[in-house]
């Protein structure tokens, strides 16, 4: 299993930096990956990155749990987040684009630096439960506050 995490870490590095990876490298996911597919099919999530350094490429996955009702302050991360939905219904909003919600089995995506206005449980009464994945390429933070957009607009 670990292995696998190591051969598919590399591989997003190596699309991170927008270099094309090898057959051999291919050859070595679909091996590794084959054993935990049953069927061929889609991919449930693609997104672009974009473009990273790739010298300190570091992929962390977070588990974020919020209980019926709970959020948290306005934040950013300072690289690209992946996320999908174990459980329940996750309603998020990043400045200027339009909010979301997202339940169990969608994924998202969060451009880096983007100011995220919303991120709560979209239930009052059930708890939610995404994944986070991080691709970042130096050693930082991942969360950051953002100051409201009251404080924001200010000179």
């Amino acid at each position: 299993m670990l292995r696998r995490l190591l051969l598919l870490a590399t591989i997003a590095g190596l699309a991170a930096c927008q270099r094309a990876p090898s057959a051999k490298t291919m050859d070595l996911v679909s091996e590794a990956h084959a054993e935990s597919v049953p069927t061929r099919g889609q991919a449930p999530y693609v997104h672009a990155l974009e473009r990273m350094d790739g010298s300190h490429l570091k992929v962390t996955v977070v588990e974020v749990r919020y209980g019926p009702g709970e959020s948290s302050k306005p934040h950013s991360h300072p690289c690209p987040v992946i996320g999908y939905v174990i459980e329940g219904a996750y309603r998020t909003q990043v400045r200027g684009e339009k909010e979301m919600v997202y339940t169990a089995g969608q994924s998202f995506y969060e451009a880096a630096n983007g100011a995220h206005v919303v991120s709560a449980n979209a239930s009052a009464d059930k708890p939610v439960r995404f994944l986070a994945y991080f691709t970042c390429d130096r050693d930082t933070p991942l969360m950051q506050p953002v100051p409201d957009s009251a404080h924001a607009t200010r000179p």
